[in-house]
């Protein structure tokens, strides 16, 4: 399994091109996935009051310290390239704990990189159940939306993301560009606004504004 190029999206038509693309940029990794930074995850605050009840010795006696550990192992495999073992630690770590967010996350990533949109949707869905105040999630999740040509969910997840965090430039360019898809150039152009002022340098944003009246 080969990280997808992070220059390299698909371009199902002319007309849907360009907003995918302004919408991989916004999230910081594009299409495929290139960004498996899980360092912001914490172990701990994001399991759900079940997990901390369920018995820690799932194999052999090992417990979710060793979850967290694989994880972290394929973070690190995964930033390298070297997703197939990433993915087998991400699987060990979710086998350990079920409710290892950093894990889910991950391995999401590394099927969205293999354009395995379906799987990476269900690890997105799973860790945006366990972390529903974290943006990270849902905007992994509307970028698989858009590459199977569901602009309609995306654009729920980022109503969503906005909300959670109304000081993300990468949800508003996001949102920006899935509404863009979706026509309607009023709520896009309102969402490359908000997102130009929080990040006036962005230059997808600015050329965004001038595609959709600015």
């Amino acid at each position: 399994m080969a990280v997808t190029d992070c220059n390299a999206l698909p371009r199902a038509s002319r007309v849907t091109a360009v907003p995918v693309a302004l919408f991989a940029i916004a999230l910081g990794f594009p299409l495929g996935g290139c960004s498996f930074d899980l360092g912001s995850w914490g172990p701990d605050r994001e399991r759900p009051q079940a997990a901390e009840q369920k018995p820690t010795g799932a194999i052999g006696g090992q417990g979710t310290g060793d979850a967290q550990g694989y994880a972290a192992r394929g973070n690190t495999l995964a930033k390298a390239g070297k997703t197939e073992e990433a993915l087998a630690e991400f699987d060990r770590a979710l086998a350990l704990d079920p409710y290892n967010v950093p894990a889910l996350y991950g391995r999401g990533l590394v099927h969205q990189a293999d354009k395995r949109h379906e799987q990476a949707i269900a690890d997105f869905t799973a860790a945006n159940g366990l972390t529903p105040q974290r943006v990270e999630p849902l905007l992994a999740r509307a970028t698989s939306y858009l590459a199977i040509d569901k602009p309609k969910e995306a654009a729920s997840d980022l109503d969503e993301a906005v909300q959670a965090d109304p000081n993300s430039a990468q949800a508003w360019s996001a949102r920006a560009a899935a509404y863009e898809r979706l026509g309607d150039k009023a709520k896009a152009f309102a969402s490359y606004s908000r997102a130009l002022a929080l990040r006036p340098k962005d230059e997808a944003a600015r050329s965004g504004l001038a595609r959709t009246g600015g």
